[in-house]
């Protein structure tokens, strides 16, 4: 059974999709491919102990606190290659980017499929795809839109 709830950030209003033990899902209102990795449409459930997790996570984290991605549950719903990818990105450290180019040239694939997996990574935020730029530093895309990737570029201090 999937379950979510939502959380009110500086950012907009974030929806979270977890299964009983670990986060599956973390949208922005508006977002690309909102829910879309989904495999069942969630029911409304506030109460879960993943979610008081991802809650304080995320309070910290806009806090100015660093966070990592690794002290929460994951569990995003994908294929091999788009978890790879969604891997690479969660290892990306707090204030930095990296380049399309640069994680394809990592994972011997081509920016092209990488920018889908980024695009397509369900757990925005906790899995930091703004993180991701363009191969000259622009703020190429973002599911969330590109005015939330340089509000959250700039709480982390990699934007001046």
């Amino acid at each position: 059974m999937l379950w979510y709830t939502e959380y009110p950030s500086p950012v907009g209003t974030l929806t979270l999709a977890g299964m009983d033990d670990a986060l599956c899902g973390l949208w922005i209102a508006g977002q690309k491919y909102f829910m879309a990795s989904l495999p069942e449409t969630p029911v409304r459930r506030d109460d879960l102990p993943v979610f008081d997790a991802a809650r304080a996570w995320l309070t910290r984290y806009f806090a100015g606190e660093r966070p990592a991605p690794g002290e929460l549950p994951l569990a995003p719903f994908g294929t091999p290659f788009r978890q790879k990818v969604w891997r690479r990105l969660a290892a990306i450290p707090y204030g930095e980017t990296i380049a399309y180019g640069q994680i394809a040239a990592g994972l011997h694939s081509s920016a092209r499929a990488v920018g889908g997996a980024v695009g397509h990574n369900p757990i925005s935020i906790i899995i930091p795809c703004h993180r991701v730029v363009g191969a000259d530093g622009s703020l190429t895309g973002y599911a969330g839109g590109v005015a939330v990737k340089r509000a959250l570029l700039t709480l982390e201090g990699a934007l001046a």
